[in-house]
């Protein structure tokens, strides 16, 4: 079977939903290597509340046996008050049995966000996403400044991972910089996974 990047998002309003689909796209234009695409369900207020165990539309619930399976990673979030959102938390603590056996030691891993304005706590986002990566030894990909468009973006884009600025009503589209560092970074995490496969 190939080996699959898995690509786990939690997006409100598409915005980081865009982004995962088109850091899957910089994935696939890497032979030898997939892209699995998956979410993770809203947390309710409610205690009592339930959600269905498959999404009614979009992409499948991520389970611990995609993560475990997965020979690279890429995590995102919208950022709220400068931190993943909570269905991602949720989500990641509940995979202390992977932690326990080691299942995402030595896996390369990417992060990506999206926030309401420029100054949104985009970059302390993508490092909320990070600190759990590093407990569970997973080796972090950036985006290096030898990617022009990081120098030159007026919009989205930082070394840590690719952001996206979506406004006060989360509507402004992905621009063609953020689109651009989404797939490089794909693409360099396809890379370097497959590299690390080879050792």
């Amino acid at each position: 079977m190939q080996p699959y990047i898995l690509v786990v998002y939690y997006s409100r309003y598409g915005a980081t939903k865009n982004m995962a689909n088109l850091i899957a796209r910089g994935i696939h234009s890497v032979s030898g290597i997939e892209a699995k695409l998956r979410t993770v369900p809203p947390v309710s207020a409610t205690s009592e509340a339930t959600t269905s165990a498959v999404p009614a539309d979009g992409d499948p619930y991520v389970t611990l046996e995609d993560l475990k399976n997965c020979a690279g990673l890429a995590m995102g979030s919208p950022t709220r008050f400068g931190n993943m959102a909570a269905p991602l938390k949720y989500f990641i603590d509940s995979t202390s049995s992977l932690w326990l056996s080691g299942d995402l030691s030595g896996k390369p891993a990417s992060v990506f966000s999206s926030s309401a304005s420029i100054h949104g706590g985009q970059e302390t986002t993508l490092i909320s996403m990070m600190l759990p990566l590093m407990h569970h030894g997973a080796i972090i990909v950036g985006i290096p400044y030898t990617e022009s468009t990081l120098i030159t973006t007026t919009t989205g884009g930082t070394p840590y991972g690719p952001t996206h600025v979506a406004g006060a009503d989360s509507k402004l589209p992905i621009s063609e910089d953020e689109k651009t560092l989404c797939l490089a970074l794909g693409k360099r995490l396809a890379s370097i996974t497959l590299k690390l496969s080879k050792i």
